[in-house]
């Protein structure tokens, strides 16, 4: 697997990822699709860097019009993944491109991965899109 794996875009009139998974953090969402099956990342709080995406079972975490999805990421040999963010955190973070990582840490109890004694998190850049 590459060092990142960027989502497919997800966002109607864009063809850029806004949105791509770490190598590590592929590897623990492996280990978590085994044991939950399908799942979801979505992002509703936090201003910068080192914010929490939450995991969950894809369909567990009702989205709606209050919420955009930002990528789609194909994980070999499981399926698609969903990468969501609320609307009102996209107006602040819809300059950026968000790299989800994984570091050793106790996470949200309602995030998949905090079981683990490990962490999703966010890593931000700004977007290169002219």
């Amino acid at each position: 697997m590459p060092a990142t794996l960027d989502a497919r875009p997800a966002r109607p009139g864009e063809d850029f990822s806004r949105v791509a998974l770490t190598a590590p953090a592929a590897a623990l969402l492996d280990t978590l699709w085994e044991r939950h099956g399908p799942l979801m990342f979505h992002q509703s709080g936090g201003c910068c860097d080192g914010s929490a995406p939450m995991c969950y079972p894809a369909g567990e975490f009702i989205t709606g019009d209050a919420d955009v999805l930002l990528g789609v990421f194909d994980l070999p040999g499981r399926g698609e993944l969903g990468f969501w963010m609320s609307r009102e955190q996209f107006s602040y973070w819809s300059h950026t491109h968000l790299t989800v990582d994984v570091v050793v840490g106790r996470g949200s109890g309602f995030s998949l991965e905090a079981p683990e004694g490990k962490r999703f998190l966010i890593r931000s850049e700004i977007l290169d899109i002219a």
